[in-house]
């Protein structure tokens, strides 16, 4: 009653998406520029410990180096994937693949509503020949027995006398 009410902002879906999706690139170049910050300071970490403590000595790898350059190998392909890949198959990306895949699925319903149309025309086309050949008298038949023939199946017969 005495609270206040806080205004909260609708934001349609398309800005909701846009929004989450900068959140997300955002999100990629923090841990990416973490990546860098501890690459940087574990190489230096590398390259004084070796020489000036003696740490790896006697060790099976004399050098750390190899490890530095592994380590660099792996952050350029952190690098690649959230510059370069992400713009190949980043959100453009994904749009233009949800849109070809839903051309492809409203051209296949198109087809299916044609295959269904032509067979529910056949089926009328043979079920009107039915009825017209149910209405169409036979020279053969009495009239008592053609005057059933028309008759509706639904009703009841009429009584006599």
């Amino acid at each position: 009653m005495f609270s206040k009410t806080s205004k909260t902002e609708i934001i349609d879906p398309e800005q909701r998406e846009q929004y989450d999706y900068a959140r997300k690139r955002i999100n990629q170049k923090k841990w990416l520029m973490k990546h860098f910050i501890l690459f940087l300071a574990g190489s230096v970490l590398l390259i004084i410990i070796h020489p000036v403590l003696g740490i790896g000595k006697g060790f099976f790898i004399e050098n750390w180096y190899w490890a530095i350059l592994l380590w660099a190998l792996l952050f350029m392909i952190h690098l690649l994937n959230v510059f370069i890949m992400s713009k190949f198959m980043g959100k453009e990306w994904e749009d233009r693949q949800i849109e070809k895949l839903k051309a492809k699925q409203e051209e296949r319903i198109a087809e299916i509503k044609k295959q269904v149309v032509k067979e529910v025309t056949v089926a009328d086309h043979v079920s009107h020949e039915a009825s017209a050949d149910r209405l169409r008298p036979d020279p053969m038949a009495s009239d008592e027995a053609q005057v059933k023939k028309n008759e509706d199946p639904l009703q009841f017969p009429a009584e006599e006398g």
